[in-house]
């Protein structure tokens, strides 16, 4: 098998990780050797956090002076180019914090995704490598104890059977002395709970803490996605309480951005120090436990490097077929003398077969190959997706951060755009007629007066040498005008427009009805009414 140096390549962005600064608090250089337990290395981790504090403190304070100088700096935007300029410049500032949310959420889907694929090959790696280690005690403790109690109970008795034969009573000394020997092989062994690690208890933490990271980032995720959306809508149904409150939103956002960066580019700097080399923080931390010898025939697992148990297994394999050899002499030999040796005989023969089964399995077991392959996917696992997910996390409360920014100051000119227009539309004045409101009332009143002229008019509309104008002043606006006009024409305003009224346009379009009374009209009232109805 080729060794797992060849197979193990740290990634290039391990090393670039790796070449980060590692200063303490009070701004001491350090190593870049992976030393979680050491205070100093600890305190350079927390410095990058620092780092993207200080990139908070002065995001926020560049978004303070902005709005200082906009509060401030007022500038006379009435003009209409200037309106639409700033409304374009709000616009495009929207559109380019949601896309830039877009993406950002995008990227930290993904970056989510592989750091838990990562963290989730490293648990089963761990939990597979416990299961080998736990295997290998339990078959060594139940050996152990088969040999230690079974074996020389069943020994004892034929040692009072055998009492008259000396030939055979040495024999079973001899195999006690097989036993003896295999039980000190098997204790040889290295004993992994020595080295008070349980890979079980780190793999529940691990996927404990993981599960709760990953359902954070979820949410953050969603969150982000959310006030973005809410925000670009406040700012196209233009509503105030809205947008303020997705500016505290976009605020409370911005700073958990830049805190889980601080975060991101820790963890990540921290496992890179351990990608870059493993095996000697491993060898470090197994030195006075277990033998460098064992340790390194695991984590490189090369044809070239001698299995550290072959003598241990080979000794206990010639000690079992020595036994197994005599126990099928006695059965021979002694059962037809001592008939009653058969039981206790037989059931060491079982026993010595089960510790035959019980030594292949262990060398299946203390092969290198099984923990070295889940060795190298935990290494994969982290130092791969684990530590590239990351990295798209990063990336992600970089973008959400940029795409934070563009929006808190975007709002803020939104805001004053729609007091603008709030304010413009409280002073139109109220007699303005191109006033909706102003326009409404002038109509309801000017119906109200001509309607009454009409009917004095049309109430002597058989004696017209009895007619005499109206004595009730008509105004000038147009829109009295035409609400005089459509009253005399039965009150029917379709085949008139306001705007054509009074400006020299065309003449309107009448009903039949309409025409029959203009013609019967004397030129008294034709004058009284205005010209503007001549065909």
């Amino acid at each position: 098998m080729s060794s797992a140096r060849v197979d193990y390549i740290a990634p290039w962005w391990t090393y670039w990780l790796h070449q980060f600064p590692h200063v303490t608090l009070r701004f001491q250089p350090l190593d870049h050797t992976f030393k979680p337990q050491d205070e100093n290395y600890q305190q350079s981790l927390i410095f990058l956090g620092c780092v993207a504090a200080a990139g908070l403190g002065v995001n926020l304070l560049c978004l303070a002076i902005y709005l200082s100088c906009l509060c401030c700096c007022r500038k006379d935007e009435e003009e209409e180019e200037s309106k639409k300029s700033n409304s374009c410049c709000v616009t495009w500032a929207a559109v380019a914090a949601g896309l830039i949310c877009c993406v950002a959420v995008g990227v930290g889907f993904y970056g989510n995704s592989e750091t838990n694929d990562g963290v989730y090959q490293l648990t089963y790696s761990l939990y597979n490598a416990n299961h080998t280690l736990t295997g290998v005690d339990s078959l060594v403790t139940g050996t152990v104890g088969g040999m230690q109690n079974g074996l020389n109970e069943h020994l004892s008795r034929l040692g009072e059977i055998f009492a008259t034969r000396g030939d055979f009573v040495q024999t079973l000394q001899f195999m006690q002395q097989m036993s003896d020997n295999i039980i000190k092989q098997l204790l040889g062994l290295p004993d992994w709970e020595k080295a008070k690690v349980d890979l079980a208890a780190i793999a529940d933490q691990t996927a404990y803490v993981e599960y709760y990271r990953w359902l954070t980032y979820l949410l953050i995720l969603i969150l982000d996605l959310v006030i973005c959306l809410a925000a670009c809508l406040g700012l196209a149904k233009q509503s105030r309480w809205l947008l303020t409150t997705m500016m505290v939103c976009g605020v409370l956002t911005l700073i958990l951005s830049w805190a889980s960066l601080g975060a991101d580019v820790a963890t990540a700097v921290g496992t890179s120090d351990f990608c870059v080399a493993p095996d000697k923080f491993l060898m470090n931390q197994t030195k006075d436990v277990i033998s460098s010898d064992i340790v390194h025939y695991y984590l490189y697992c090369s044809q070239k490097l001698p299995n550290p148990f072959q003598q241990s297994l080979t000794l206990f394999q010639r000690s079992l077929t020595t036994m197994q050899i005599q126990i099928q002499g006695l059965l021979q030999f002694a059962v037809p003398l001592f008939p009653t040796a058969e039981r206790d005989l037989l059931s060491i023969q079982h026993l010595l077969n089960n510790s035959e089964a019980s030594l292949h399995q262990l060398t299946a077991l203390l092969d290198c190959r099984g923990l070295n392959k889940d060795y190298l996917d935990a290494l994969i696992g982290v130092c791969y997706d684990g530590v590239e997910g990351l990295l798209y996390l990063c990336l992600f409360s970089l973008l959400a951060a940029c795409a934070f920014s563009v929006m808190l100051c975007a709002i803020p000119r939104a805001w004053r755009q729609i007091a603008n227009r709030d304010r413009d539309y409280d002073d139109i004045d109220d007699g303005d007629p191109f006033n909706p409101q102003s326009r409404r009332m002038t109509s309801h009143h000017s119906h109200q007066g001509n309607m009454h002229s009409f009917c004095s008019y049309s109430s002597s509309m058989g004696s017209q040498t009895s007619l005499h104008p109206p004595t009730q002043a008509v105004t000038n606006a147009p829109l009295s005008e035409y609400m005089n006009q459509s009253a005399l024409f039965g009150g029917n305003p379709r085949y008139e427009n306001v705007p054509l009224i009074g400006r020299g346009s065309p003449p309107p379009s009448y009903s039949p009805t309409m025409r029959a009374t203009y013609l019967s009209m004397t030129e008294d009232q034709i004058r009284h009414f205005g010209e503007d109805f001549r065909a």
